[in-house]
């Protein structure tokens, strides 16, 4: 509550000139003026602490940029989050995944949670409480050196928390290709309460020019669900808010950021915030590899293993028809819940993550200020 004069609560900030976050500690370096205001060079194999600070606390908001333009370092930087003393890392994701857009891709991007302003300042404001320590790691295993790293970490300490507070948690997948016939996992293995908070979700369509890949549905398996899931959706493009197919639109809950018909490109996110989804033990959350076409374009390419079949508002009258797909799909998962976090599935290595993304790599503006 920002009307509230708290006198407990005290606000921090940890940044590359003041890595512990001490208290009038900022803008020593030069003087005053500005003089150490980024990592500089982010050496291959480098991990560089962003924070580490004990207490109870929030982390309000993180910020960080890198020089724009650079596919291999959106996929290759890796952010780490651990709570209350973990060895287990409750968020592991690449940089440009966490921030909201997939493939290793810079697009402008505003929403409530996480933002890419002007596609080159990366913000979360999601609230990340911890009640004895919190720890932010970001590894560089892009392949090579990154010119500069800026970042601040708005955090506060003295906050009271909720006994029922979730620890958040961020997980990145990507599957290329997806077996056919089975269901993408966006998330799994997960044990303990808490509530899910959203997704990012990047495709790159192999049959692109001749058919839709969007028609799979999102499905959550909530506590004791077995083969058919609590809530079921209509559609990729539906999860995501839009309708018949997909162009680029940004809202504050969801919406794709990039849509590249020719090049066969698209990162989509649905946030929760609005309308959560709870869960007591564990929960499960696939997407169906479904798409729309031709007949003739799933028989050519699939071979015997094509599949076609009807659903109302699709039928094969006009020779569409729905059918399985197998594409190249990531994601990322945000959630709460209590801890402790199990181990994720290993991080997919530097040469999975950027596979088949760096051709037709599009270059950014430089900072203007450095």
């Amino acid at each position: 509550m920002l009307y509230k004069c708290s006198s407990t609560i005290r606000s921090y900030a940890a940044t590359a000139e003041n890595i512990r976050a001490e208290r009038g500690a900022g803008g020593q370096a030069n003087n005053g003026r500005k003089g150490s205001a980024c990592i500089t060079p982010f050496k291959q194999g480098a991990v560089h602490t962003l924070l580490d600070r004990e207490g109870t606390g929030i982390v309000r908001h993180i910020w960080c940029t890198i020089p724009p333009g650079n596919v291999a370092a959106m996929r290759g930087l890796i952010i780490r989050m651990y709570w209350d003393g973990q060895e287990t890392p409750s968020v592991e994701a690449p940089l440009g995944d966490f921030f909201g857009i997939a493939h290793g891709r810079q697009r402008n991007l505003v929403t409530d949670y996480v933002t890419m302003q002007d596609a080159k300042g990366f913000n979360c404001w999601i609230p990340m409480p911890f009640r004895t320590r919190a720890r932010i790691t970001i590894e560089n295993d892009s392949g090579s050196d990154v010119e500069m790293l800026f970042y601040q970490v708005d955090f506060t300490l003295g906050d009271v928390l909720d006994e029922e507070a979730g620890y958040f948690h961020a997980q990145f997948r990507r599957q290329n290709l997806c077996p056919l016939f089975e269901d993408y996992v966006i998330l799994d293995g997960i044990e303990g309460s808490g509530v899910y908070l959203g997704t990012v979700i990047g495709v790159r369509s192999i049959l692109q020019n001749k058919t839709w890949f969007g028609e799979g549905e999102v499905k959550f398996f909530i506590d004791d669900d077995d083969k058919y899931p609590t809530i079921c959706g209509t559609g990729l493009e539906d999860y995501v808010g839009s309708a018949w197919g997909m162009q680029e639109v940004v809202t504050p809950q969801q919406g794709a950021p990039l849509v590249e018909y020719k090049n066969a490109l698209f990162s989509m996110y649905r946030f929760h915030g609005k309308d959560p989804i709870y869960f007591r033990e564990s929960v499960k959350v696939t997407l169906q590899q479904l798409g729309f076409g031709p007949r003739e374009s799933s028989d050519s390419f699939y071979g015997e293993q094509s599949t076609c079949y009807s659903a109302p508002g699709n039928n094969e009258e006009n020779g569409n028809c729905l059918f399985e797909r197998s594409d190249d799909i990531c994601s990322v998962a945000y959630w709460y819940q209590s801890l402790p976090t199990r181990p994720f599935p290993e991080l997919p290595n530097q040469e999975r993550r950027i596979a088949d993304l760096l051709e037709g790599e599009e270059k950014g503006p430089e900072r203007s200020d450095v």
